[in-house]
């Protein structure tokens, strides 16, 4: 029996010496609390490590088994099947997997997959019976998980939402000399980004495989106008395993690596196979119109036109330079401004406005990009330093009166289009803070005449506060890493930007010819992307398809009227062996999925449900896991029970809450064991709580104050806030 608050004190004041003070100091100071207290002492030191292992044991659970002998488990085969039709990717992966041991173990299935991609199929093959994952809406599937949890069962699949991927990670417990098939299909329409398509295919096998093999089709219609390989852990023998055919419209590439090309070394067991697999391509583009195609019923528009001037840009860099920018990200944030001057056209002009608590602008008014103006910015950039509170309201607002001033004044030219870039790192902690205040101030100043981008710096940024001010002012939102690379992070968005072709473009269709058509209106096209609109064609008799593209130059208005002929291009589809016949059909379906959901960001209460409403039926008969639907598997476990588990797909703004409880991984289970959350000075621990650094003097003052509960000796500890731990446990001291 021992009082709490006296008893936290001596670790508190051990754990303050250990860390703030030399060992020697440290270990004087436990010997002095011994010495008054031993009997306390020691059964504090016995319960320590009883949590220790208990913590220990608990956290193993949720982990990869490590128990298991070498060879026990072993993936002998695991292919990658990739079939790309006209930017649409349709790709398996299929894993088989063989327990050789003369028990049962648990075989894991855990790959990564594009953030952009839907899950469309997932099954399990035991013993001759396949078990296959049905969509389901989201309540639903969460209300049959919930019963089978209320049964005693748990779930054990995890999603994780990353920079790029997404993880899948799936286990189930396979007999003594049996096998196990998984099977996971995805799709996506690849999005053209700085002139090039990248397929990226995550490679992590984790062990020598016998049968590794990644096959890639690539079917264009319009020709293939270059095709690259890429993979920084890609050897010289590595290479060497990859077999490239291009021909005029199609692509096939073959990465089969054997046994000994796996190795890191000669002699070793494990596999070198650890990064990503990327071909990037791009597609021939001969004509202005863009090219039409049309399958089955429904057409697909994609419109890239190329040989275009650019347009000249206005362009404000609001950074927040507040005290959580501390160290690296200010830094990082230096170097890509730099770099970034350096490359803006001398057609430009630009503003520099700094923010903390207070707005500091680098001139009061926009100059254009002559050499002295790039020099003397870039001295100015050299001088930010991270002080003071979060000011994003008053910031951006400064940011929109330069643009007027300088439209209003013109001292831009007619036809050029004006942009805002903001980057922050946090929420907004000084001047106005209402979330909802600051959108409404933004969109009241900016009124559809600019164009705001939101880059929200590491997770401690409320991302979904940022998306929809910049969805609601024609712009997106993009999540900056913290990482090594984050200069180059913000270096290639702006480079994404950097040169406007057309405004105001506008695809139109005849409204008696065509019906469900994506979105056809766009505020901007910029070099190196493309715009796509898919819709169905509602006249079965409709010998040819009519297109108006209306869009502005930075010459004169574009106007073009085209015509394209729908039998040909049914005879042209089979003639050229499509992958799958619909892939059109479901190339729309996705878009209308994402646009939807993209346009419900910023809707009303009543539209957005009629949003989320028809993107859900869409989801639910195309068999898409988006973030409106979920998949649920039932895998066999025993035969007297089944567990049954639910695939959610994480969003950006999930990511958000995610990261700032300190956890990496989003479980969906009866209970969280991955990673313990405690707070750290910047970070928030699970109840949202930012500890301030003036106040943390040891690490023991960022971990939570235990109370105890007694009941004959028997020593309960509740934690308050700031730390949880994913088990119960029970310490009985003597």
């Amino acid at each position: 029996m021992f009082v709490c608050e006296s008893n936290w004190q001596i670790i508190n004041s051990i754990l303050h010496t250990g860390l703030n003070k030399t060992p020697s100091i440290a270990g004087t100071v436990f010997l002095w609390h011994l010495e008054r207290r031993p009997q306390v002492v020691m059964k504090l030191i016995f319960g320590i490590l009883l949590v220790g292992l208990w913590t220990l044991k608990a956290s193993e659970s949720a982990r990869p088994r490590r128990d298991v002998k070498e060879g026990d488990l072993d993936i002998y085969s695991f292919n990658v099947d990739c079939k790309v039709t006209s930017r649409y990717a349709y790709t398996v992966m299929v894993s088989r997997v063989a327990n050789r041991a003369t028990v049962s173990k648990e075989v894991t299935f855990d790959v990564e997959l594009p953030k952009s991609a839907f899950i469309s199929n997932f099954s399990m093959t035991m013993e001759g019976k396949t078990y296959v994952g049905v969509v389901k809406k989201k309540e639903e599937a969460k209300q049959q998980y919930d019963r089978a949890v209320a049964r005693g069962e748990s779930a054990g699949l995890v999603r994780v939402s990353g920079r790029k991927l997404e993880e899948f990670k799936v286990s189930v417990t396979v007999a003594a000399h049996s096998k196990v098939t998984f099977e996971l299909t995805y799709e996506e329409l690849l999005k053209r980004n700085l002139g090039n398509y990248d397929i990226v295919i995550k490679v992590s096998p984790q062990q020598l495989v016998k049968n590794f093999k990644i096959d890639v089709d690539i079917s264009e219609s319009q020709g293939i106008s270059f095709l690259d390989v890429q993979g920084k852990f890609l050897t010289q023998e590595l290479n060497n395993a990859i077999q490239k055919t291009v021909t005029e419209d199609k692509a096939h590439i073959s990465f089969a690596p054997t046994i000994d090309q796996q190795r890191k070394c000669p002699e070793c067991q494990e596999s070198i196979l650890d990064g990503e697999f990327i071909i990037k391509y791009d597609v021939k583009r001969e004509t202005s119109i863009g090219n039409i195609q049309i399958v089955n019923g429904y057409f697909v528009h994609y419109f890239a036109p190329i040989h275009m001037p650019r347009i000249p840009k206005n362009v404000v860099f609001v950074i927040d330079r507040s005290g959580s920018m501390y160290g690296r990200k200010i830094k990082q944030t230096r170097e890509a401004l730099l770099k970034i001057l350096q490359d803006v056209n001398e057609q430009d002009s630009f503003g520099l406005i700094t923010f903390d608590h207070s707005i500091t602008p680098w001139k009061y008014k926009l100059v254009k990009a002559t050499p002295t103006m790039i020099a003397e910015a870039k001295e100015f950039v050299k001088t930010i330093r991270d002080s003071g509170a979060t000011n994003i309201n008053d910031a951006v607002l400064e940011g929109i009166q330069m643009l007027r001033i300088a439209k209003e004044e013109r001292q831009v030219p007619k036809r050029s289009l004006s942009i805002i870039i903001l980057l922050t790192d946090g929420d907004p902690t000084s001047g106005i803070t209402d979330l909802k205040q600051i959108q409404s101030n933004v969109k009241e100043a900016i009124k559809e005449q600019f164009t705001l981008y939101c880059l929200g710096f590491g997770f401690d940024v409320n991302y979904n506060f940022l998306e929809k001010m910049a969805l609601e002012n024609g712009g997106v939102a993009r999540r900056i890493y913290e990482d090594s690379d984050s200069a180059l992070q913000l270096q290639n968005f702006y480079e994404e930007v950097a040169s406007p072709l057309l405004t105001d473009v506008e695809l139109q269709y005849l409204d008696n010819e065509v019906n469900s058509v994506t979105q056809s209106k766009f505020k901007f096209f910029y070099n190196g992307s493309e715009i796509i609109v898919a819709g169905q064609i509602t006249d079965n008799n409709l010998d040819f398809l009519t297109t108006d593209i209306k869009a502005e130059s930075v010459e004169s208005a574009l106007i073009i009227t085209t015509k394209s002929p729908i039998a040909n291009k049914d005879t042209i589809s089979e003639k050229q062996e499509y992958i799958f016949g619909d892939y059109i059909e479901r190339l729309w379906a996705y878009l209308t999925i994402q646009q939807k959901l993209s346009k419900a960001v910023t809707a009303s209460k009543e539209d957005k449900k009629t949003l989320e409403e028809e993107a859900l039926k869409l989801s639910l008969s195309y068999n898409f896991v988006t973030p409106l639907t979920s998949m649920v598997v039932t895998k066999p476990e025993d035969e007297r029970r089944n567990q049954s588990l639910v695939a959610d797909k994480p969003q950006e703004g999930e990511a958000h809450e995610d990261e700032r409880d300190f956890s990496s991984h989003r479980i969906v289970g009866s209970h969280r064991t991955s990673g313990l959350p405690m707070g750290l000075p910047g970070l928030s621990g699970p109840s949202g709580h930012v500890p301030s650094r003036s106040n943390v003097h040891s690490y023991a003052d960022l971990l939570p104050r235990p109370t105890f509960e007694s009941e004959d000796s028997l020593i309960r500890p509740t934690f308050e806030s700031g730390m949880y731990f994913s088990f119960s446990y029970q310490l009985k001291l003597q």
